[in-house]
């Protein structure tokens, strides 16, 4: 598919050569400033190092999803999952690299201005520094809660150099001030399609955002118990409600008739292949570009290499959100066949959210260059789960995908605003549950209940209160498995854990893989071991909960570093660490 392609070019004075990330390092340059700020392109030029650091898939989502019981590694436990960690030396996480690049060219742009440069066309790209470093410091600020807060390049002999720590409230203040000054100067996704410049960050991509930050910091205060929720819940309510209200962006959707008279909707599958990329698609509000083939590629990713191998898998833990067809969940649901000697593995995925066929592979899938896939490799695959999204067996071949990732799509503001709405009185309306949840759901293929003789094909069940009533459910408990499920593998679930404070009773849970079904024993291609540690259930161990825990008083926040607290006599460690 042909697209726009975002040219990540980096401007020398921009981007000096910095030996550490710390605060107190002067980036050196070969190129004067003088030689450089003097256009508009300029600008807009040094701008575009912030987007080689959009987050990638193998970078961001495999390791944050590891965080949590969502996946794991499939050769080694996780130290930040299991409790196991201690405070590190140094860590990529507490950096000032982007931030300084941020402040130069906010400063620099000034002196651009004065040269004659156009206003709105530079503070386009201020509105890109600004966004940006209101993202780094939303970063450091899940970790850490507050840190030193910098506005400015420091030359070595800087006070500012050696800063305190700035308060959570200072720093989460700063932060929406940041997002608020690029929503007030970017332009709308349709002006930068209009211009060809699809990929930069538009106001609806800020505003997002601004959803995002909110919603975090509104449930993490109403669940630990401190600050202002309600006024953060009413920010990340209305920020996802102008997006919604802005048309810029629907849900993704591809729907044909099948032989069988069932809606043959595979655009939650197409989201992450190659069918959903570009600017046709209004779901994909913020991406990480990737190329479009060997040929014309800027950066590729081996995303499927990277999934299959040996750094993340499906747990079992994860999987039970799924819901059935009915809309209940396993524990309640009618259409909830226990699995036993005699299920298989592909059998297992029938009656339920269609979302799991898509997200995981099962039998049949195209998989590799050589074949469909069987059942799950042993060696790669050791929990019974594979992740399927970006799965291209051309790409498996080359090794190297150009699949673009969604890093904030519209479903995420859909399910920000029913969560925001619902914190903030505890209660959400059936007119809101169908604006979002069940828009999403709606949107999927329908689900045969019946078998393959006598096939009986439903739409997945809407979210209502009266059905939540009826059936003994619980409404937050459904809009937070929603959000699971519809962003599966997308880097959210830790996060989700810390903000609603219930990390404590999930991460030190065992975690389980699949059903040891009877095929894994005696499929004739790679064989399981009879001897694969399963529970008294016959699912698969992947860590006993005796080597996992979570200290309620250290965990939910992260340490900092030892060499910055050693350097910096001002910084104050996190409680415990």
């Amino acid at each position: 598919m042909k697209k726009r392609i975002l040219y990540l070019l980096v401007a020398s004075v921009s981007l000096g050569s910095f030996v550490s990330c710390d605060i107190h390092e002067v980036p050196e340059t070969s190129m004067s400033d003088a030689n450089f700020w003097n256009t508009v392109a300029d600008v807009r030029l040094a701008a575009n190092y912030f987007y080689s650091t959009v987050p990638g898939l193998t970078t961001a989502d495999v390791t944050v999803d590891n965080w949590s019981t969502d996946t794991y590694p499939n050769t080694s436990s996780n130290t930040i999952s299991d409790g196991s960690r201690i405070a590190p030396a140094t860590s990529a996480d507490y950096s000032y690299y982007g931030i300084f690049q941020a402040n130069k060219l906010i400063e620099k742009s000034e002196e651009v201005i004065k040269k004659g440069g156009d206003l709105t066309q530079i503070n386009w790209y201020v509105g890109e520094a600004r966004f940006f470093r209101a993202w780094y410091y939303f970063e450091m600020f899940k970790r850490f809660g507050g840190v030193p807060l910098i506005t400015k390049t420091m030359a070595v002999d800087d006070p500012d150099v050696f800063k305190e720590r700035a308060s959570r409230e200072e720093l989460l203040q700063f932060i929406l001030d940041d997002v608020d000054y690029a929503i007030s100067v970017l332009r709308s996704a349709d002006e930068l399609n209009t211009a060809k410049e699809y990929g930069r960050i538009s106001k609806t991509a800020a505003l997002a955002f601004k959803s995002r930050i909110a919603l975090f910091e509104g449930t993490r205060e109403k669940f630990h118990q401190y600050g202002d929720y309600k006024k953060h819940l009413t920010i990340a309510k209305e920020a996802a409600e102008a997006v919604i209200s802005s048309g810029a962006h629907g849900l993704f959707s591809i729907s044909t008739t099948g032989s069988q008279g069932e809606i043959n909707n595979n655009a939650y599958y197409n989201l992450f292949q190659e069918a959903g990329e570009g600017r046709a698609n209004k779901e994909n509000i913020m991406v990480k570009l990737y190329g479009v083939n060997r040929e014309n590629s800027i950066i590729s990713t081996p995303v499927q290499r990277y999934y299959e191998g040996n750094s993340v898998v499906p747990t079992q833990n994860f999987i039970d959100n799924y819901l059935m067809a009915d809309g209940l969940p396993i524990q309640k649901s009618p259409l909830y066949q226990k699995p036993d000697k005699s299920m298989t593995h592909a059998q297992y995925f029938n009656k339920k959210d269609p979302r799991m066929s898509f997200s995981i592979f099962k039998r049949g899938d195209e998989f590799i260059s050589s074949s469909n896939y069987t059942i799950p490799n042993p060696s790669y695959q050791r929990s019974g789960y594979g992740i399927r999204k970006y799965a291209k067996k051309d790409f498996w071949t080359l090794q190297a995908s150009y699949i673009d990732r969604p890093v904030i799509r519209y479903a995420e503001v859909l399910l920000n605003y029913a969560e925001a709405v619902y914190e903030l009185d505890e209660h959400i309306s059936d007119a809101v549950l169908d604006q979002t949840i069940n828009a999403l759901r709606g949107r999927l293929p329908q689900v045969n209940v019946g078998t393959d003789a006598a096939p009986q094909y439903v739409a997945m069940s809407k979210l209502s209160n009266a059905f939540v009533n009826s059936n003994g459910l619980n409404m937050r408990e459904e809009i937070r498995r929603e959000r699971k499920v519809e962003l599966a593998f997308e880097g959210h679930g830790y996060w989700d854990l810390i903000r609603w404070k219930t990390a404590e009773v999930e991460l030190p849970k065992t975690l389980l893989g699949s059903y040891l079904f009877t095929e894994y024993l005696t499929s004739t291609g790679d064989k399981w071991s009879d001897k694969t540690v399963v529970n008294d259930q016959n699912y698969i161990v992947l860590q006993p909960a005796s080597l996992r825990k979570f200290d309620v008083e250290r965990d939910y926040l992260w340490p900092l570093p030892t060499s910055e607290i050693a350097k910096n006599p001002k910084l104050v460690q996190n409680p415990k660490w």
